[in-house]
């Protein structure tokens, strides 16, 4: 075991000895569960905005006059800012606390929203984009913490539960964003925005007055400032100029610049950081063999679904002929196949760790990618909702005992930097889905069609005749997903119990 567990906390005065005495009083008060509760608003907040959101972009397009550059920027912008930031705001945590973190982040996701919501059309869309990467700011700050938080306030047994419980949050708000969205885009588009606002501002109060610090930081540590920024800038130039393969909306010599930006902005980091004393990203945490397999079937897992569920957006809105509120809807066989499997496959990894379960879960949702390679426009959809349950049993089996794995794997002081890690190879993991496999399915579509499918649904219209390309390409990112499924059970297969390891246990 490590011999930092012994090592005095100098700011705190006291050991971990005392800490975990600390937190284990917490257990007794009950304070899980006000944690859980505080946790699950955000979840909430973070996941109907997802959904709720596609549901809204027609109408946005036209009252704000906005292109489909502009509205590309909408849902990337949000996405690059939650995925570049999640390590950084994750040793943040370690130095200074999840509590004001994580109430920071109610604050900025409300401040984002209200921007949204007010946007104007004299500026054709650019307030939208400066809300959504405030909005973004705030999930990353949420959604860093929220792992942490509930792994502290669980004793060792139960954070599998408690993981899964806030799985359910996700997977719920998920199912009903489309229907708020809905909803709410019949009044105007911008209450799908404001709506967040009172749920934010009582997350923000709920949280402040609630949530605690079960595991105090250590002594104050240095912020690696020069890993933070040439992180964060290379992740977002890497994601950004792979995402801008995929959707060819910038000329080709300015994507190209962003890409090479972003990869000699990874390789600098890459040089440099191990001379850092208190580096940003703890390599050593990988000398975990759990953690380090954990993370990288995570890692494949979010290339292989990441891109699935706009892919089936895509597809139902197309060939299948739905309009925007109806296609989301039909989704909701995958997202409650999650929400019901989450909290039962997290429980049962508390008692068998994630050896037998994460494979598990991934197989399953490899069956049903594979299953997903034989759909077309006549597909009924009662055996299209079978599909995307199955899909979303795996992914629920997999996510919970996957990510208590991860976070049982290390030290306490050292998990927000584990959930960094963790959060920014998901969510790598789903952008670059987004770039393998959207080009496959929509590279030899007209511009043209894209934009009618992914801002109006309904279907094809007048591009009927190129559904068969369509179909083609998209059995193809099907079939790549399912392969890539495989290798991740396969890696997840390989990864030692986690029952009572902690980081520095194994060697091996």
């Amino acid at each position: 075991m490590s011999s930092t567990r012994s090592t005095p906390n100098s700011s705190a005065g006291v050991s971990e000895e005392a800490l975990s005495a600390e937190a284990t009083t917490d257990h007794n008060t009950g304070y899980q569960w006000t944690a859980l509760s505080v946790t699950t608003v955000g979840a909430l907040l973070a996941s109907i905005q997802g959904s709720a959101l596609l549901i809204a972009l027609p109408n946005i397009l036209a009252e704000l006059h906005a292109t489909f550059l502009t509205i590309m920027w909408v849902l990337l912008g949000y996405l690059l800012v939650l995925t570049a930031l999640t390590p950084v705001i994750g040793r943040l945590a370690d130095i200074f606390g999840r509590k004001r973190l994580y109430n920071a982040g109610f604050i900025a996701f409300t401040l984002g929203s209200l921007i949204s919501g007010l946007a104007q059309p004299q500026f054709h869309g650019g307030d939208l984009i400066v809300g959504r990467v405030i909005q973004g700011l705030g999930a990353s700050l949420l959604v860093t913490n929220s792992t942490v938080i509930v792994t502290d306030a669980f004793r060792k047994g139960q954070v599998g539960f408690g993981l899964g419980i806030n799985q359910i949050a996700g997977a719920a708000g998920f199912l009903i964003g489309p229907i708020v969205g809905g909803l709410l885009t019949e009044i105007s588009w911008r209450w799908v925005f404001l709506f967040n606002v009172p749920i934010g501002v009582f997350g923000a109060i709920w949280g402040i007055w609630r949530l605690r610090e079960p595991v105090r930081p250590r002594e104050r540590q240095p912020m690696d400032w020069f890993g933070a920024i040439f992180l964060a800038g290379g992740l977002a130039g890497l994601l950004l100029g792979l995402s801008l393969q995929a959707f060819p909306i910038l000329p080709a010599t300015t994507t190209n610049g962003i890409l090479i930006a972003g990869i000699v902005a990874l390789i600098l980091f890459i040089v440099i950081e191990p001379r850092i004393k208190i580096p940003l990203v703890q390599l050593r945490l990988f000398r975990s063999r759990l953690f380090a397999l954990a993370n990288l079937s995570g890692l494949l897992n979010g290339i292989a679904r990441g891109a699935v569920l706009f892919l089936l957006i895509f597809f139902l809105q197309g060939p299948y002929g739905q309009d925007p509120l109806k296609a989301g809807l039909m989704l909701i066989p995958f997202g409650a196949a999650f929400m019901l499997i989450g909290p039962f496959s997290g429980r049962l990894s508390d008692r068998i760790g994630s050896r037998i379960l994460a494979p598990i879960g991934l197989g399953i949702s490899a069956l049903a990618l594979f299953a997903l390679t034989t759909i077309d426009q006549h597909t009924p959809f009662w055996l299209l909702a079978i599909f995307m349950a199955v899909m979303g049993g795996g992914s629920g089996f997999f996510v919970s005992p996957n990510t208590n794995a991860i976070m049982s794997s290390v030290e306490p002081h050292t998990r927000g930097a584990a959930a960094g890690i963790l959060n920014m190879l998901n969510n790598t993991g789903q952008m670059l889905s987004i770039a393998i496999v959207f080009p496959l399915a929509l590279s030899k579509l007209p511009f043209g069609a894209v934009q009618q499918v992914f801002i109006t649904g309904g279907g094809m219209g007048s591009f009927a005749s190129i559904i068969p390309v369509f179909l083609s390409g998209l059995h193809e990112a099907f079939l790549i997903s399912f392969v890539l499924s495989v290798i991740a059970a396969v890696v997840a297969a390989l990864r030692p119990s986690h029952g009572t390891q902690l980081l520095g246990d194994e060697a091996a």
